[in-house]
């Protein structure tokens, strides 16, 4: 075990090398053992985001880190939220709120902003737990980026802490990918380096031979850990699968996957289970045999709109709906479903015409509502969070509670994230696709899922 208070840090020779698994699997671990441990990420860019209790929005994946490490998720953890809405533009969330004037700056110019607030969390993470794990972002050796870095090595450095570096060996190219990460760095940076880890083994270790001990002939540094390739069911950081197709013998259910489609995760309740297949649908083609769609969140509904309309997927969404089969549309999805989404602050693009498939108009506004929402439905618990611009206006009926949703025929809309996690939304939901009415409480199972992941972590892992 590393000394007390001196930070665990995991980078990653590239994206989607593990490191969110990694740091989620050791605050398991030691959260398990009685550590007082909490995780880190000085920035995160991902349109898959949490609201903390006291409502302000952290990364999604910093909050499952911070549930795995049985802690109460803090924007201490995740202090830097950027949230892409276009192509070079994202909406910056410092300390869980939204702040217009650092979302109009250059890159460049947002270190010396955005640094004092990571320094101050870090350090008070630091001082009120036992251990820190941090994760890093992207791979530290973006030479192009390391000017205006304050998540990698900036932050490594600042802490002293005991750095691990991931690489994805599946992809291949894990020994080169290790080595040139490793070459450049500082000499200072080199010196923090404490293992590599190859990460998503397939196989006979055998078949690694001697490149361990050639690669730590190279640099200095042991390989601590090869992790199997490990299957999970937690929710991924900021990836969705988009290669499912429609299945003879389920329940087809059809997700638009839009432009800055968002909150993705929460449809992994879906995902998981037997019955179900959920197809991501980006392109056009008959959605007829469906047996129900969903409209996703959006971080910017005009551009989700504006690329319904041009696939003519908008077109086929109002055929569905002749179906009569079920429609759900989640936050901006509800927006898009509805009249009309007016933007008299430009916040998405201007005023756009919705599918008109509900009676509803929505007003995006500067302020942002965030907040976890708890009511009764259906005679149960019904737990999710919300968070949104859009003040919505309705001339139809309410779905779940007044100003949260509303329904019409086979249209069913909802500001509240998270519905599927809950037993009595999954049972509603498959009776009416004609489905097992078999739902779980999903919060119950991720501590199933945690705990198991720890304990590959604690077979194959260095700790």
């Amino acid at each position: 075990m590393m000394q007390k208070n001196r930070p665990i840090m995991i980078l990653g020779c590239t994206s989607d090398a593990g490191k969110s698994l990694v740091v989620t699997a050791i605050c398991r671990l030691l959260a398990n053992r009685g550590i007082k441990v909490a995780p880190f990420k000085a920035q995160n860019m991902s349109n898959n985001a949490a609201i903390t209790a006291d409502g302000l929005e952290m990364g999604r994946a910093q909050y499952l880190q911070a549930i795995a490490a049985k802690v109460k998720p803090d924007v201490l953890m995740n202090p830097i939220l950027l949230k892409p809405s276009a192509d070079t533009q994202s909406q910056v969330i410092i300390n869980g709120k939204v702040n217009r004037e650092i979302s109009k700056l250059e890159w460049t110019a947002r270190k010396k902003l955005l640094w004092p607030e990571v320094k101050k969390a870090l350090h008070k993470l630091i001082e009120d737990y036992d251990q820190v794990v941090i994760e890093g972002a992207g791979s530290p050796a973006e030479i192009n980026l390391r000017e205006g870095d304050i998540v990698n090595m900036s932050v490594a450095l600042e802490c002293q802490a005991d750095v691990y570096l991931v690489s994805d060996i599946d992809r291949g190219g894990s020994f080169a990918h290790l080595l040139g990460t490793w070459a450049c760095l500082s000499l200072d940076e080199q010196k923090l380096i404490k293992g590599f880890v190859l990460n998503k083994f397939r196989g006979d270790p055998a078949l690694l031979g001697n490149a361990m001990d050639w690669l730590e002939e190279k640099t200095g540094i042991p390989t601590v850990a090869n992790l199997p390739y490990y299957r999970h069911q937690l929710p991924e950081e900021d990836s969705f699968r988009l290669g499912t197709t429609w299945q003879r013998g389920k329940i087809n259910i059809g997700l638009l996957y839009y432009p800055y489609a968002s909150n993705m995760d929460e449809f992994d309740a879906l995902i998981y289970q037997d019955d179900i297949n959920l197809v991501p649908i980006h392109k056009m083609g008959d959605l007829s045999h469906y047996d129900a769609l969903i409209l996703p969140g959006s971080k910017n509904s005009g551009a989700s709109l504006d690329f319904l309309n041009s696939t003519g997927l908008a077109d086929a969404i109002k055929q569905f709906k002749k179906t009569g089969k079920l429609i759900l549309g989640i936050c901006g999805g509800l927006q898009i479903l509805g009249e009309q989404v007016f933007d008299p602050l430009n916040l998405e693009g201007g005023d756009k015409q919705g599918l008109g498939l509900i009676a509803i108009k929505t007003t995006l506004q500067a302020e942002k509502s965030t907040q976890q929402t708890e009511i009764i439905w259906h005679g149960e618990k019904l737990k999710g969070y919300e968070i949104h611009h859009g003040l919505t206006i309705s001339n139809t009926d309410t779905f779940m509670s007044e100003n949260l949703g509303w329904k019409n025929d086979n249209i069913y809309t909802t500001y509240l994230h998270g519905v599927f996690e809950n037993r009595v939304f999954y049972n509603w939901f498959m009776q009416k696709v004609g489905g097992l009415e078999n739902g779980i409480e999903w919060s119950e199972h991720l501590e199933t899922e945690l705990d198991n992941l720890a304990l590959m972590f604690e077979k194959h892992g260095w700790l």
